[in-house]
């Protein structure tokens, strides 16, 4: 999220239309060919996001494959108006408004990618247990066939 930036939200919304629900490396070639001054902006919010989502990974011990990230959403929401006079004519005065606007891009992994990454972290799992946990295995699915009861621990 990028606070009270000084572009007008209206035009930053075509900015961030562009690049809504995009793969996140073509949104920032998007962004970075896109001739708007807000482009700069909502490139910097995305690399934020970007490396906040692999900071996470990183924290929790997963593995986050950055070619599946995605822009989940994106919006910009009116900051405070900055109310300005202009002097006018026969000591009248014309007021003007300098907007703001508060930008917001979130990234999000595929499903179908972030399912494959859990089981293969299982099956890796599953590897490292050894002789007890096929043991375990081997156990479970006899009682489910309902010939040996399992042992008690």
């Amino acid at each position: 999220m990028l606070r009270y930036v000084r572009h007008s939200p209206q035009k930053t919304r075509l900015v961030i239309d562009l690049i809504r629900g995009q793969r996140a490396e073509a949104a920032i070639q998007t962004l970075r060919f896109t001739k708007k001054r807000a482009a700069r902006d909502v490139e910097k919010v995305l690399r934020s996001a970007i490396a906040n989502a692999e900071r996470k990974a990183e924290d929790a011990g997963a593995t986050l494959d950055l070619d599946e990230l995605y822009v989940s959403g994106c919006y910009v929401n009116e900051g405070p108006r900055w109310k300005r006079i202009r002097p006018a004519p026969m000591g009248r005065a014309f007021r003007y408004q300098k907007r703001s606007a508060h930008i917001v891009v979130q990234v999000g992994e595929r499903r179908h990618a972030a399912q494959q990454r859990l089981a293969a972290a299982a099956a890796e799992a599953e590897s490292h247990k050894g002789v007890a946990g096929v043991v375990r295995k081997a156990r479970k699915k006899l009682a489910g066939a309902g010939k040996t009861p399992p042992k008690k621990r």
